[in-house]
């Protein structure tokens, strides 16, 4: 079934509301959800709407108030999130970090406290539009699935970092993790009973395996990083990139005491203003794009794709045509839009 973003912005928008998030915080905290479902990133979209109404519920997202800025200088800042929305969090320190590109030539803000973020993907055209590059990744201290490349007890969470960058045409977004899948598709999968189409997880014992309930039984098991058993050192080393971006920048990471589902949050804004220029900039991204487009394509594929390129193919048919939610999200949702008195949004084919 499929609905149209309004139809969707305001269902999700009034959800949160009467859980008691603010109106500004949940207005941008449902564009950035719908966001993650246009670009296809369904894990990683509306998906995300009954875990966080849970938290507003038990009062581990706060409802209302700013972050605190502990450090400000002009080409960075460090801020506390207290533990509010991550997808409001994100955007402000994106438009803070562009405003201090723009001074400066690159603009960091990095956030600790923050809660969840969602989709990174669904930020990075809020600077390619703008003409900026993005920088964006994120670890969460207060979890950990991924077990260090040679070993068998968890140690990081996916850690994704994402970066875009404007071109002649379109923007390019990168969205990688430093692990071979996701938390959130692991998750579902073992809901649903299903395998991974891959073995890219390891038992306790440091076996390979595609079954995701190795990571909800005891003793648990790991995700692989990205690489796998074979190269798992390049996952490995990204994540410990990552991971030093986010809390070793904050100053609030691993080493310190749990607080709940969470994340820690790096913002990088680079202005090509500031170097070569804008134009330079997307003449040469332009030229290494239309390259890899013209790559002639190895047998079983059918031409070489950007990255981002099929997300946006996506998200243009999906605003025409309206959004087609991933089956498992409207069911998650039902007990939510009774018990907040929100009533159901109607799909575009009734």
């Amino acid at each position: 079934m499929r609905y149209t973003t309004e139809v969707l912005h305001n269902f999700s928008r009034d959800l949160l509301t009467r859980a008691g998030l603010e109106a500004e915080l949940a207005s941008v905290v449902a564009d950035v959800l719908i966001e993650g479902d246009l670009l296809g990133h369904d894990t990683h979209g509306l998906a995300l709407l009954a875990g966080y109404l849970r938290e507003l519920a038990a009062g581990t997202m706060t409802k209302t108030g700013m972050h605190r800025v502990i450090e400000d200088r002009p080409a960075s800042a460090l801020w506390d999130g207290e533990r509010l929305p991550g997808p409001w969090l994100t955007t402000r320190a994106i438009d803070s970090a562009i405003d201090k590109a723009r001074a400066c030539g690159t603009g960091t803000v990095v956030i600790r406290r923050s809660h969840h973020i969602a989709c990174l993907a669904a930020y990075l055209t809020r600077a390619t539009e703008r003409g900026f590059v993005l920088v964006l990744s994120c670890s969460d201290p207060n979890a950990a699935s991924v077990a260090p490349h040679g070993g068998t007890r968890a140690v990081f969470t996916p850690d994704p970092i994402a970066f875009g960058f404007p071109t002649q045409k379109e923007p390019v977004l990168i969205d990688l993790s430093a692990s071979l899948t996701t938390n959130g598709m692991t998750a579902r999968l073992h809901q649903r009973g299903q395998r991974l189409p891959h073995p890219w997880l390891l038992t306790a014992a440091g076996e390979v395996t595609d079954d995701p309930a190795v990571l909800f039984s005891e003793p648990r098991g790991t995700i692989l990083p990205t690489g796998g058993v074979d190269a798992g050192h390049k996952g490995y080393a990204l994540a410990l990139m990552v991971e030093m971006l986010t809390g070793g920048l904050a100053g609030f990471g691993r080493a310190d005491a749990k607080q709940g589902w969470g994340a820690t949050v790096f913002v990088q804004a680079i202005d090509p203003a500031a170097f070569g220029g804008l134009a330079s900039f997307a003449r040469q991204a332009e030229w290494i794009a239309q390259a890899c487009r013209d790559n002639p394509p190895r047998a079983g594929v059918d031409q070489v794709r950007l990255p981002g390129e099929r997300g946006l193919a996506r998200r243009r048919d999906q605003l025409t045509r309206g959004v087609a939610l991933h089956a498992d999200i409207m069911p998650a949702l039902q007990e939510w839009s009774t018990r907040l008195s929100v009533p159901m949004p109607r799909p575009l084919d009734t």
